[in-house]
């Protein structure tokens, strides 16, 4: 039995260091804010038995507009569906490019091979982490100067929940004669010059996956617009291509709906939102003030909010940093290891000399901490000063 060191050497070890588990998500306590509400919209949908497409559907859809400062809302079953939709309701297809940042994660580029159109990738600004418009213009001469494909969309992402530059990008896109996508996924709360996520672009899709800013129990997502006529198509293809309750399809659809009880869980959710996305910024605040001598925090131009889906910053050694934090018990996420032109699945829409240098070089270098509404302060100093230690 080792003998029991005595106060003085005690004193000399200095204080014990209490080790935490902090998650990079914690859906956990959201639900133990939320959950009795939130189990109470449920057994009513249990109670009515409405489970497709009942009253709580349309009831978050209004919400989920009203929110945005968009026309329509159109709840679906996942962000990718959302994506894929919106694209069939611009009738794209074979022979289209769609443009897309190489830096996301592979639903983007998929979600076009989906309807038979081809992706192309394009480099993202090196502050922002956003496509980069400059290099999109590269991309649209390129392939117009080949000749085998024709633009017809811009698909940037919100990556990390802030908004792309969409007076830049759209600019690009009305140059060429293109339709702009939004792949809000990880920003649905963002904001650009006044405006939400939502209403930033003619089609914005986002996702309810659960550990979005919001999040359902399970998959889902949505479509926004202020155009009737899209708003339209994109309810007859979630639903078979059928209008209303009438058995004829009138264009090609799919199963794409949100179900009653996801969107019960998200009438809940939402109401807490504004709360959850003022708690996000604060601790975004406190980690830039706390790490900017040390790491660039994340850049929100002026004008912009995010949504702060992620806290990412960009490190040296970055595999080495993660492994350290995780015996601390912190946990981080890699979001993305891999550009979307070097994917296996897209690699027969990529020239082998293509270089996109600030997508490469950020899969190396990028690291997300622990954000979420229920992150208290003395978690958030537990993971700055091991993040510290781990750079040092």
């Amino acid at each position: 039995m080792s003998p029991v060191k005595s106060a003085s050497a005690q004193r000399a070890a200095g204080p014990e260091v209490v080790r935490r588990q902090v998650n990079l998500f914690d859906l956990q306590r959201q639900k133990a804010r939320l959950g009795a509400e939130i189990e109470a919209r449920i057994d009513k949908v249990l109670d009515h038995g409405q489970f497709i497409l009942g009253p709580e559907v349309s009831e978050l859809e209004e919400d989920l507009a009203a929110f945005a400062g968009v026309k329509h809302a159109i709840a679906v079953s996942s962000g990718r569906d959302a994506l894929i939709m919106a694209l069939m309701a611009l009738d794209v297809g074979p022979g289209d490019a769609v443009f897309v940042p190489a830096f996301t994660f592979s639903a983007t580029a998929g979600s076009v091979a989906s309807v038979g159109a081809t992706p192309v990738f394009v480099d993202v600004d090196p502050l922002t982490f956003n496509m980069d418009a400059a290099d999109l213009e590269r991309a649209i001469a390129r392939v117009k100067r080949d000749g085998a494909l024709t633009p017809r969309v811009v698909m940037p992402v919100d990556l990390y929940g802030l908004p792309a530059d969409y007076a830049a990008i759209g600019a690009v896109a009305a140059a060429s004669g293109m339709q702009v996508i939004a792949d809000g996924a990880q920003s649905y709360g963002g904001e650009a010059g006044n405006k939400r996520v939502g209403a930033l672009a003619p089609l914005t899709a986002t996702s309810f996956y659960p550990t979005k800013p919001l999040g359902a129990y399970g998959d889902g997502g949505a479509i926004f617009s202020d155009d009737d006529a899209l708003a339209d198509a994109v309810r007859q293809i979630r639903h078979h291509g059928r209008a209303g309750d009438g058995d004829e399809a009138l264009r090609l659809g799919m199963t794409g709906r949100l179900d009653t009880i996801q969107a019960a869980v998200l009438q809940v959710k939402l109401a807490a939102f504004e709360h959850e996305l003022g708690a996000r910024r604060r601790l975004a605040s406190m980690y830039d003030a706390r790490l900017k001598d040390h790491v660039a925090p994340p850049v929100i131009p002026q004008g912009f909010e995010s949504a702060f889906a992620l806290y990412t910053v960009r490190v040296k050694n970055r595999d080495a940093v993660r492994a350290k934090l995780q015996e601390e018990g912190i946990g981080t996420g890699l979001f993305y290891r891999i550009p979307l032109h070097r994917h296996p699945a897209f690699s027969h829409w990529v020239r082998g000399d293509e270089h996109l240098p600030v997508s490469e070089a950020l899969a190396d270098d990028v690291i997300s901490l622990p954000i979420h509404a229920d992150l208290t302060d003395e978690e958030l100093d537990y993971v700055v000063a091991h993040f510290l230690a781990a750079i040092a």
